[in-house]
């Protein structure tokens, strides 16, 4: 039997690491400031390829990038050079930077727990050319694996040659990897979050992985490419590939880019590199527990990859029994033009929410875009999902304040319960005033009895990263719509009390408030 299988590991690693009320005040947790990690991965010894930066805006409105579940394969797509450029750019790149007195902050493509940045991108990649390359010239990019370096925009090359193939195995010949021209890989390191949040940072490898998928996605989809995600692969190959010390680092979820009917060749042998990397801090603090459950869910053949990815289920939904509120969310002729690359240079994460209302037009067209499909190993047939979306509405002109949960298939929101829940909301979300404030909170919840009995530990992932994208869907489509978003967390229990009976038995896994920003309310009225 498999350790995937023995799935007590997801259970416990779940229940040990809830917040309540009480547990958050048995176990404060001041912040070491002198020793706060490094933002960036950094190999001193390896030379620097900057990438293009003179980006060509698609056109794509973000609300139509975001609702895309996927391009089909029509041929030949190949990303040339400055191609991989913006993908890279606009799914994890430094988007803006603020000096201040104790340095300068960083601002990324996506969101992330505590802007503490602990996904690492690598890319591994044919022969590629540059859109300015002439005719017969070595490629711009030569075949090889690469570590994508967020602080200069630049790639560092870490193995020469074409290893994708080694890729399609560790993935179990999935066609979108065997096909891909590029593949990114995106990795977790633990103490550059656990820092912060402790042993509940490999819940936010979800999260944060998710966001930059979402981006990933929105912003592949609008320049045409194949893109899906792939969670089913061999995690001792994958992770041997790019080398990572696993007690530190290792690889979460697989990106393949493109498309290409060339078969690639063998990869040329997987030596050790015993790369130099610059320390993140002066000493590191390892939460066991983040470490089991990922070895846990680790799978370590061919056939359990692809016994892994023959278990994904539908999603079954009990029928309404009450009086529902469909959407009513904006045709696409009425959507805002802003572009994709438009809204995640300006995304934001909100701080400080009005209180003010948002339309139901509004509410409902987050809804649809952002639930319009996610291509993933993970979810078959496509539209069906993980996580169940529950809401708490508190300002939304036409609809009732309450709780509700929202019907995938048939657009619409059930009403659970009828009031004002803003403080609860409040409570909820560890007692912040962000989710009181905000116009409406969406909390992702999961029937993980019934993912893991059928994924094994690796559903834990599954659900986790699900509602990363979801998360990063519903950013991007608040600021396409000039609205704010905050990503939070909360008290799992008493979240799924909350909802209950309708949510009985499921697990809590993520929260998204949503609103109008006080600090654009207060930028307006200077005006």
């Amino acid at each position: 039997m498999s350790e995937n299988s023995l799935i007590d590991a997801a259970r416990q690693y779940h229940s040990g690491t809830k917040h309540s009320y009480l547990s958050v005040r048995l176990h404060p947790h001041a912040l070491d400031w002198e020793n706060k990690p490094l933002l960036f991965k950094i190999y001193p010894t390896m030379e620097v390829t900057r990438l293009p930066r003179d980006f060509q805006d698609t056109g794509k409105p973000a609300l139509s990038a975001i609702a895309a579940a996927g391009v089909e394969p029509k041929g030949e797509a190949v990303p040339d050079l400055e191609t991989l450029a913006q993908v890279l750019f606009f799914s994890a790149g430094v988007t803006k930077s603020r000096k201040h007195g104790e340095g300068e902050t960083f601002f990324r493509a996506a969101a992330c727990t505590g802007a503490l940045y602990e996904i690492e991108l690598y890319v591994v990649c044919s022969d590629l050319r540059s859109k300015i390359q002439l005719s017969g010239s070595p490629p711009a990019l030569p075949a090889g694996v690469y570590h994508f370096g967020a602080a200069e925009f630049g790639l560092r090359q870490l193995r020469a040659g074409d290893c994708r193939q080694a890729l399609i195995t560790a993935a179990g010949d999935d066609p979108a990897v065997a096909h891909a021209p590029v593949i990114i890989i995106c990795t977790g390191t633990y103490w550059r979050n656990a820092w912060k949040y402790r042993s509940r940072t490999y819940r936010h490898f979800g999260w944060d992985n998710g966001t930059i998928l979402a981006n990933c996605l929105a912003i592949s989809g609008a320049m045409g490419l194949p893109t899906r995600v792939i969670t089913g692969f061999i995690d001792p190959q994958v992770n041997t590939l790019l080398d990572l010390d696993t007690k530190r680092e290792v690889s979460f979820s697989i990106v393949p880019v493109g498309w290409t009917q060339l078969v690639p060749p063998s990869p040329p042998a997987i030596e050790p590199l015993a790369l130099p990397v610059v320390p993140y801090s002066a000493k590191e603090v390892d939460y066991a527990s983040m470490r089991k459950i990922h070895e846990a869910s680790s799978l370590d053949s061919v056939a359990e990859v692809i016994a892994w990815r023959g278990k994904t289920p539908g999603n079954e939904m009990a029928p309404a029994k009450e009086t529902t509120s469909a959407l009513l969310s904006l045709s696409d002729s009425r959507i805002p033009p802003d572009t994709i690359e438009q809204v995640i240079s300006r995304r934001g994460s909100t701080r400080q929410f009005s209180r003010d209302p948002i339309t139901m037009a509004e509410l409902s067209t987050m809804l649809d875009r952002a639930t319009r499909g996610i291509p993933a190993d993970f979810i078959d047939p496509p539209g069906s999902h993980l996580n169940d979306l529950y809401l708490i509405v508190n300002n939304v002109i036409g609809l009732a304040a309450g709780a509700y949960v929202y019907h995938w298939d048939e657009k619409f929101l059930e009403p659970l319960k009828r009031g004002e829940f803003r403080d609860k909301a409040g409570y909820l979300g560890l007692e912040q005033q962000i989710p009181a404030d905000a116009a409406v909170d969406i909390f992702f919840l999961a029937d993980l009895k019934k993912i893991l009995e059928r994924y094994g530990n690796r559903g834990y992932r599954a659900a986790q990263l699900e509602a990363g994208i979801l998360g990063g869907k519903l950013y991007l489509a608040a600021y396409a719509q000039k609205l704010g978003c905050s990503g939070l967390t909360f008290y799992d229990d008493d979240v799924a009390s909350f909802f209950s009976p309708h949510a009985r038995g499921k697990s809590a896994i993520f929260l998204i408030a949503l609103g109008r920003s006080a600090l654009r309310k207060s930028e307006s009225s200077r005006r």
